[in-house]
C-alpha cells in the first residue's frame, strides 16, 4: 500500500491551518500559545480522508520567519506541497523562502493555493493569480494545479480535495526494503504509557515488539505500540506518519531531530562531505570556515563550513564542502538538507550528503573532490567502491559497509562480486568474519613495508628480518586484530610480495650474504658448537676468538635468527643438529622407561648436570616435556 504525506508552506498568516481545518474538520493548532496569538508555532499533525476513501497524513508548518526551523523539521518528509497564498496579499517573503526550501528538499509535486478568495473581488484575484504564475515560472510549481478556496465559506474546497486524490496517484511508493529510520519532530508522555515519539518513517518499516536504537545517543529501547491515524496498528512503514510509544526510555533521553532505527545501523558523524547549491539570493558570498546553520531531517546543528574546492562560494554557484559539527548528525548518503546563515538567520543553501562519516578533508586536494564527484554522480558500484575505500583503514566488514551505504545485502551483492572479480576490492578471511579491503589502501600498506623491509636488509644484511610484530605496529598499526593481520601477511607472502620464516618477514629476494670474513667468523662459530657437542661453547670464549666485535655479533645473531644456533637459556646455545638429537634421546629414552630423570638425561648426553637441567627445562617451557616429582614424561 501506498503512504502518502501532505504538507503545507507559506507565508504567516495566510491560512494555513484554517484550511487543514476546513478540509479535515481537525484542528492543528493544540499550543495555548498558539490559539492565543492565531499563529502556528509548532509543526501540527492530522490525516485526511481523501474523497476515493484513502487516507493522507498532512502536516501544517508555521510560516512566520522566527519558527522557519520548525518548518523545516515538519517539512522535509512529504510527497506533496500546498503552497498556500492569501488572495489579498500575494506572494510574500515567507512564500518565497519557503519555496527555496522545498526546491533544496527535492520537493517535486505541489499545488497551489489561493485562500481567502472571499476577501477580494474578481478582478484582484486575477491580477494575484498572474502574479502567481510569473513567480513560479521555471520550477516544479510552474504547471500545477491552482485552486481558489476560502476556508470560511467552503468555496472551492471539494475542487481541492480532489485535485489532491488525483495527484496522490502519482506519488512514488517509498522503498520499505531499506533500513528503518524515522527523524523525531515529537516527544512527550502520556499518563500509563510512557515516552511517545511521532514522526514520518522515511523508509524501511517496524514493527511492534521490536528492538530499536535512538541516534546519535545509542540508547536502546522496545516498540511497546504503534499509531497511524488515531488508530493503533501492529506495523508501520516507508512514507507513513506515526507516533511510536517506545518502552524503558525516558522523554529526557530523546529530542527533536534524533532519528530512530534498528540496532547498530547507523554511524553519527561530526563530519559530513556534502554537494552544496548556494541561493542566488544569498546576500553575499559563501566564505570558508563561515558558521552556518545547517538543517536536516528534523535537526538543526550548528556547524563550520569548509569550501573545499574554490576559496569561496558565490550567490548560485555549487561547490564540494565538508561541514564540521558541533553536535553529532545522524544521516545517510543522498539525503538532503538545507543551510541558514547563523545570524541574521535566512535560508542561504542545500544539497544533498555524499558521504555521512567523513574523514577530516583538505582544501583544494584533487583525490578528495574527485572522489567526491564519483559518489556524487557515480552508479551503485563506484559509490560501493569509493565507501571501502574510505573505509579500509578500519578494516570493515559487511555490516560496516551496508551501514555506511545505508542498504541491505542483496541491493550490493552483484557489485561487491564484480569489484572483487575485477581486483579492485580484496577479500580476507580474518577469523569469524570477511574482511573487504581496497586494492590502493593494500598497495599504500605495500610501499611502506617494502620501504621499511629495504632500509632494514641494508643495514643488516645479515638477519632474515624483522619480526611480524614490529611490521604490525609499523605497517598497520597496533589496533589491527591478529587474525586479520595474519590473513594479511598470508595474502602478501602468496603474491610474492614477502617471505616468512617463523616469525620473521623479509622482502621475496633477499638471502642473508656474508663477505669473507663474516663467513670465516660463522665456520668458526659452527665449527666450536660442533666439535665441543652437548657441553657448548661460552659466548665470551667465542667472542674473545674474533678481533672484530661488532661483526661477531651480527654473525652470531644471524646464525641465532636462522636456527643454525638454538638459545637454550642466557648464555646457552646449542647447535640445532645436537638440539634435535637431545629430543631424540629425550623421546626414545621415556618410550622405553616411561620416564627421564636429570641424572639419566646428563648420562645419555654425556655432559654436565648444569647443561642436562638447563635444556630439560626449555623443554619443560615449550611443552615438550612435562615435570612429574623428580622426573619428566612427554606433554
Amino acid at each position: 500500500m501506498k503512504h502518502v504525506v501532505i504538507g503545507t508552506a507559506g507565508h504567516i498568516d495566510h491560512g494555513k491551518t484554517a484550511l487543514i481545518r476546513a478540509l479535515t474538520g481537525r484542528e492543528t493548532d493544540t499550543l495555548k500559545e498558539e490559539k492565543e496569538r492565531g499563529i502556528s508555532i509548532n509543526l501540527g499533525f492530522t490525516f485526511f480522508d481523501l474523497p476515493s476513501g484513502k487516507k493522507a497524513g498532512i502536516i501544517d508548518v508555521p510560516g512566520h520567519e522566527k519558527f522557519i526551523k520548525n518548518m523545516l523539521a515538519g517539512i522535509s518528509g512529504i510527497d506533496l506541497v500546498l503552497m498556500v497564498i492569501a488572495a489579498d496579499e500575494g506572494v510574500m517573503p515567507q512564500t518565497r523562502e519557503h519555496f527555496e526550501i522545498l526546491q533544496l528538499l527535492n520537493v517535486s509535486k505541489g499545488i497551489i493555493v489561493v485562500t481567502k478568495i472571499d476577501l477580494v473581488d474578481e478582478e484582484w484575484l486575477g491580477m494575484v493569480i498572474e502574479d502567481i504564475k510569473k513567480e513560479f515560472k521555471g520550477t516544479f510549481l510552474e504547471n500545477a494545479p491552482i485552486c481558489k478556496v476560502s476556508s470560511k465559506t467552503k468555496i472551492g474546497l471539494d475542487s481541492l480535495a480532489k485535485e489532491i486524490d488525483r495527484l496522490t496517484e502519482d506519488v512514488s511508493r517509498k522503498d520499505i526494503r531499506g533500513h528503518f529510520r524515522l527523524p523525531v519532530d515529537r516527544v512527550f508522555s502520556i499518563s500509563g504509557f510512557g515516552t511517545v515519539v511521532t514522526g514520518t518513517v522515511i523508509s524501511g518499516s517496524i514493527r511492534e515488539g521490536e528492538q530499536v536504537q535512538i541516534y546519535p545517543s545509542k540508547v536502546l529501547c522496545k516498540v511497546r505500540g504503534i499509531q497511524i491515524n488515531d488508530n493503533q496498528v501492529k506495523k508501520a512503514e516507508a512514507g507513513e506518519r506515526c507516533g511510536i510509544n517506545l518502552a524503558n526510555v525516558k522523554t529526557s533521553s530523546i529530542n527533536r531531530g534524533d532519528v530512530i532505527s534498528l540496532e547498530n545501523l547507523m554511524e553519527p558523524s561530526l563530519m559530513i562531505d556534502c554537494k552544496l547549491h548556494y541561493l542566488k539570493s544569498a546576500p553575499k558570498p559563501l566564505k570558508n570556515r563561515q558558521r552556518v546553520r545547517i538543517y536536516h531531517g528534523t535537526s538543526e546543528i550548528i556547524c563550520r563550513v569548509v569550501i573545499l574546492d574554490k576559496k569561496e562560494v558565490n550567490p548560485g554557484e555549487d561547490s564540494y564542502v565538508q561541514f564540521r559539527l558541533e553536535k553529532q548528525l545522524t544521516s545517510q548518503r543522498k539525503d538532503r538538507f538545507v543551510i541558514r546563515s547563523y545570524s541574521p538567520m535566512s535560508t542561504i543553501g542545500g544539497g544533498i550528503i555524499i558521504e555521512p562519516s567523513a574523514k577530516k578533508a583538505k582544501r583544494f586536494n584533487e583525490e578528495c573532490i574527485e572522489g567526491l564527484r564519483i559518489k556524487e554522480k557515480g552508479n551503485t558500484q563506484n559509490i560501493l567502491e569509493g565507501v571501502i575505500k574510505n573505509l579500509s583503514e578500519s578494516y570493515p566488514k559487511e555490516e560496516d559497509i551496508l551501514k555506511a551505504l545505508g542498504k541491505n545485502e542483496v541491493s550490493i551483492k552483484d557489485q561487491l562480486k564484480n569489484l572483487v572479480d575485477n581486483g579492485t576490492i580484496i577479500i580476507l578471511n580474518g577469523g569469524e568474519k570477511t574482511v573487504y579491503l581496497h586494492k590502493d589502501f593494500l598497495n599504500e600498506k605495500i610501499d611502506v613495508l617494502e620501504d621499511i623491509l629495504e632500509k632494514f636488509h641494508e643495514d643488516n644484511p645479515l638477519k632474515i628480518g624483522i619480526s611480524k610484530e614490529e611490521i604490525k605496529n609499523k605497517v598497520f598499526g597496533k589496533k589491527i586484530k591478529q587474525k586479520i593481520y595474519d590473513c594479511i601477511m598470508e595474502f602478501l607472502e602468496n603474491e610474492n610480495v614477502i617471505n616468512t620464516y617463523k616469525n620473521f618477514v623479509s622482502l621475496i629476494d633477499f638471502q642473508p650474504k656474508y663477505n669473507d670474513m663474516q663467513n670465516a667468523i660463522r665456520k668458526n662459530i659452527l665449527s666450536e658448537f660442533k666439535k665441543q657437542k652437548f657441553i657448548p661453547p661460552k659466548y665470551s670464549d667465542l667472542e674473545s676468538m674474533c678481533k672484530d666485535k661488532r661483526s661477531f655479533k651480527m654473525v652470531f645473531e644471524s646464525l641465532v635468527d636462522r636456527e643454525d644456533i638454538v638459545k637454550i637459556s642466557e648464555n646457552f646455545w646449542l647447535l640445532s643438529e645436537y638440539y634435535e638429537k637431545a629430543k631424540d634421546i629425550v623421546i626414545n629414552f621415556i618410550k622405553e622407561n616411561g620416564s627421564i630423570s636429570i641424572a639419566e638425561f646428563r648420562d645419555e648426553l654425556q655432559t654436565s648436570r648444569k647443561y642436562a637441567l638447563a635444556l630439560m627445562e626449555h623443554f619443560d617451557t615449550i611443552k615438550f616435556t612435562k615435570r612429574m616429582e623428580d622426573k619428566r614424561i612427554l606433554y
